[in-house]
């Protein structure tokens, strides 16, 4: 499955990387995360949740964009991160990204990390 395509229209908007580091997921998302994409992103985390892989870290650092959406796909990840004894680590947001969680307050039920490599270290 390519999944630089599935559920979007504009190919290549979102990019995903996933990898097993540690006792964490590291899923790398790199571009526009919203209605277009968020399947891009939600199939690795549920992915990673029915293998029981329940510490994913989302590092955002290649991240520009994030609408409701794609917020949405996140939280929804780690409402069954939670559940799995796990979470949701968010790291390397850019400033752009970080407001929109800001003003949402989302950022209050997200474990941020300045950087990848604290988020790996938690």
């Amino acid at each position: 499955m390519d999944r630089q395509t599935v559920g979007s229209t504009n190919r290549g908007r979102l990019r995903v990387g996933v990898r097993t580091e540690g006792r964490s997921e590291v899923v790398t998302a790199a571009g526009e995360l919203d209605h277009h994409t968020a399947d891009l992103l939600r199939t690795p985390l549920d992915e990673a949740l029915e293998q029981g892989r329940s510490r994913l870290v989302i590092d955002c650092s290649q991240l520009e964009f994030c609408d409701s959406t794609g917020l949405n796909v996140l939280l929804g990840a780690r409402l069954k991160a939670d559940a799995a004894g796990g979470g949701v680590h968010l790291a390397a947001m850019l400033p752009v990204v970080a407001r929109v969680f800001e003003i949402t307050g989302a950022d209050a039920v997200f474990t941020v990390h300045d950087s990848l490599e604290e988020a790996l270290a938690d």
